[in-house]
Parts: C-alpha cells; sequence; structure tokens
C-alpha cells in the first residue's frame, strides 16, 4: 500500500504544572526538510529528537513543534522579579515626589510594565523550567504518540491515493484495449493504401525491385505498434503490482515506471498515424499526468 507524504499528528499532556502540546505536520518533499521549535529547555535534546522523526517518516517538508506552557497562577508567582518591582517603583515615586506628585497605585502599575519586572508572554512561554521539575524522559512519550498518529495519518491518505492512482492505470489500459480493438481497422486501411501506391510504382517504367522492398519493410516497421502494446500492457501490470508491494519508500520506482509508460504511450502516438489512436493516445495521457501528479506525494 502507498503511504503519502502529507501528514497531520499531535499529541496534548495537561497537567497541574504545565502544558505540552506536539504538533507535527509534513507536505511532500523529494528528501526529508525538517524544521523544528522547541523550547529552551529541550535544545540538548535536539538531535535526539531530529533523529527520532526522521526515522521514523524518512521524507517529507515536516514541522515539528513541542509549546510548553506553565499554568498562569505559576508562572506570575514563579517568574515576577520583586526585587525589580520594588527597585522600579522606589525610582518613580522619587522622580514623582520631585515634581510634588505622590506615589499611589497608578506608580505601581507602571513599575510592573517596567523592563525586567514581569517577562514577556515569550520570555515566560521558553523559561527553563528546573530540571528535577520537567524532564525529556516525562515529555519523550508525547512524540512517540504524534508519530504514530502522524503515520496513521499518512497511511490513511496513501489508501486514498492508492485507489485514485490504481484508477487512472485502470483508464490507461481500458483505452489500450480500445487502441487493440481498432488496430485491424488502422492495418487494413494503412494496407489499402500501400495497395494503392504499389500498384502505381509497379506500373511504372523505372520500377525497381529492390528499391520497392525496402520501402515496404521501412513502412512496415515504421507502422507497425505491436511490440509497444505489448510493452505498456506489461509495464501497467508491473505498476499495479508495485503500488501493492510493502515497500515503505516505492514512491520513486513507480516515478521510474510511469516514464517508461510515457515512452510507450508516445510511440504508439507517432507511430500509429491514426486519428483514432491518435485520440485514444492524448486520453492515456492525461490519465498519466494524473498519477505523476499524485506521485509526487508518495513516500
Amino acid at each position: 500500500m502507498l503511504i503519502s507524504m502529507t501528514g497531520y499528528g499531535q499529541a496534548h499532556r495537561e497537567t497541574d504544572t504545565y502544558t505540552a502540546t506536539v504538533e507535527l505536520r509534513s507536505v511532500n518533499s523529494k528528501t526529508l526538510d525538517l524544521t523544528l521549535r522547541l523550547p529552551r529547555f529541550l535544545m540538548p535534546h535536539e538531535l535526539e529528537i531530529r533523529n527520532a522523526v526522521a526515522k521514523a517518516l524518512l521524507r517529507g517538508k515536516v514541522n515539528f513543534t513541542l509549546d510548553f506552557v506553565r499554568p498562569a497562577a505559576t508562572r506570575a508567582a514563579a517568574t515576577l522579579n520583586k526585587d525589580a518591582l520594588v527597585a522600579a517603583f522606589q525610582e518613580l515615586k522619587t522622580i514623582g515626589e520631585s515634581f510634588g506628585i505622590l506615589a499611589g497605585e497608578a506608580t505601581l502599575l507602571a513599575a510592573l510594565r517596567l523592563p525586567g519586572v514581569v517577562p514577556s508572554a515569550a520570555e515566560a512561554r521558553d523559561a527553563e523550567p528546573a530540571a528535577e521539575e520537567i524532564t525529556w524522559a516525562e515529555l519523550q512519550p508525547l512524540l512517540t504518540e504524534a508519530l504514530a498518529a502522524m503515520q496513521q495519518f499518512r497511511q490513511d491518505e496513501g489508501q486514498a491515493l492508492t485507489t485514485e492512482i490504481l484508477s487512472y492505470a485502470a483508464t490507461i489500459r481500458q483505452q489500450l484495449a480500445a487502441v487493440e480493438l481498432h488496430d485491424p481497422a488502422r492495418i487494413e486501411h494503412v494496407r489499402q493504401r500501400l495497395a494503392s501506391h504499389l500498384a502505381e510504382l509497379t506500373g511504372h517504367e523505372q520500377f525497381n525491385a529492390t528499391r520497392f522492398e525496402q520501402e515496404v519493410l521501412y513502412y512496415i516497421e515504421k507502422l507497425d505498434i505491436a511490440e509497444e502494446k505489448v510493452r505498456l500492457a506489461a509495464h501497467l501490470a508491473y505498476f499495479e503490482q508495485a503500488v501493492h508491494q510493502p515497500d515503505e519508500a516505492v514512491g520513486k520506482k513507480l516515478g521510474f515506471l510511469a516514464q517508461e509508460i510515457g515512452r510507450e504511450i508516445n510511440t504508439i502516438g507517432s507511430k500509429a498515424n491514426d486519428a483514432t489512436v491518435q485520440h485514444l493516445v492524448v486520453g492515456m495521457k492525461e490519465e498519466l499526468e494524473k498519477i505523476k501528479e499524485q506521485l509526487n506525494n508518495i513516500l
């Protein structure tokens, strides 16, 4: 079964002391393009996290985010710099008294807004917890859970893509069968045209038998599409078989097969010299383009 590179996975944990959310998003890419966003206290584990994601997802443009937030009450108690607040309040009070202004609630509020007294939301979010409180070992199961959700999402998307791609291949097979059905009429038409031309040639006074045989062989080879039809049918059969192979990274193989299918379709179109076949070839090319477009998202 095919596996899509598009996916989404999330894991969430909420406790009395923190809320943590791991989120994974991925879209198609030729290689693994991984972007990590971590709180500061987990930076030492970046390589470990990167390796775990790469091993599980293989390819794709992947965004990994781990949001770590303290409850508001806990953050306020833990991050308020009382010494800085007192110093700021006293400084503002002294300045106010020099202008004859008495210190009050407004002075306190102004002191709270000064830098270094209460950290910003970003500073609070990235504040480093004490090592004994929160460790990567405690948060690591969230990564495992998010990766499992991502892989399930990719498999579900892959199943839908499998059905879609096989329907396009089946349409190409139907159009190839229509070419096969029409081919006797095409050959008869070619035979009639050759017979007409040959009648003119053989009746000419400068008729050359050797040149005549060479011309006949040339046109027979040029117009014969039997081998191309056989190869195209074989490529389609192998393509449909490869779709169901348990290969984790079958996308590249299917891409190569699609190129071979396209080559045979183009050769049939160029050699057939028939309007009906050309019409069917255009239809096969349309279905093949749909296949190639979907293969860009296959792992």
